[in-house]
């Protein structure tokens, strides 16, 4: 691990790319305040196993997912997370090979923004 472990002030952030190229750079929105390493990369690695998904579903049963998802799809990035932070190039195959469960793509339980919301 490198010496990149610790929380940037105002916590991690992940940045979510979208790979139709709709967006001049191709960022669709930053997610801060992950308060470690690991929330971020889970958070996007289920977000991407999620977009994934979406795109199997669209791809039907014959599709090309893995062409689908470059298409239409998202991605997500660990912002300075360099060589701990997640990248989508080490799972994807695996993604498209094989269905997700519901909790491989829950991303929405590990989103920070979600706290915020929450009445208590």
């Amino acid at each position: 691990m490198s010496a990149t472990i610790f929380a940037p002030e105002g916590g991690w952030v992940v940045r979510i790319l979208d790979l139709s190229g709709a967006s001049d750079d191709n960022v669709t929105e930053e997610i801060r305040g992950f308060p470690d390493l690991m929330h971020a990369n889970a958070f996007a690695r289920a977000y991407v196993r999620d977009s994934i998904e979406r795109c199997r579903e669209a791809a039907g049963p014959a599709g090309d997912v893995l062409n689908a998802w470059y298409a239409f799809g998202e991605d997500a990035e660990i912002v300075d997370g360099g060589e701990d932070g997640w990248s989508s190039g080490a799972d994807i195959a695996a993604f498209v090979a094989r269905p997700a469960t519901g909790m491989e793509r829950d991303w929405r339980s590990l989103d920070p923004r979600a706290e915020d919301t929450d009445e208590d």
